[in-house]
């Protein structure tokens, strides 16, 4: 039988599996990995859209990328959600 902290720690690596993919890099390099990587995006999207959000961004002193990418994870989890329900 086993503990509830193997069962926890199983859990943990299944849902961030990129630490422990950093971690046994790490052992291997000595050197340790970024986790969280950002990619450049290339889309289309319209000009006036992207004047008014630039704008917005700038008034309201947030950074474009993290929204964006704040939006998109509130998408997918709300969509993620709904399907299991």
């Amino acid at each position: 039988m086993q503990s509830d902290n193997v069962d926890r720690i199983k859990e943990v690596i299944r849902k961030y599996p990129e630490v422990f993919e950093s971690l046994l890099e790490f052992e291997r390099t000595k050197k340790l990995p970024k986790l969280y990587r950002r990619t450049r995006l290339n889309i289309t999207i319209d000009e006036n859209t992207l004047r008014e959000f630039k704008s917005f961004c700038r008034r309201q002193n947030i950074n474009m990328s993290r929204l964006l990418e704040r939006k998109m994870i509130e998408v997918i989890s709300s969509k993620s959600a709904s399907e299991n329900n």
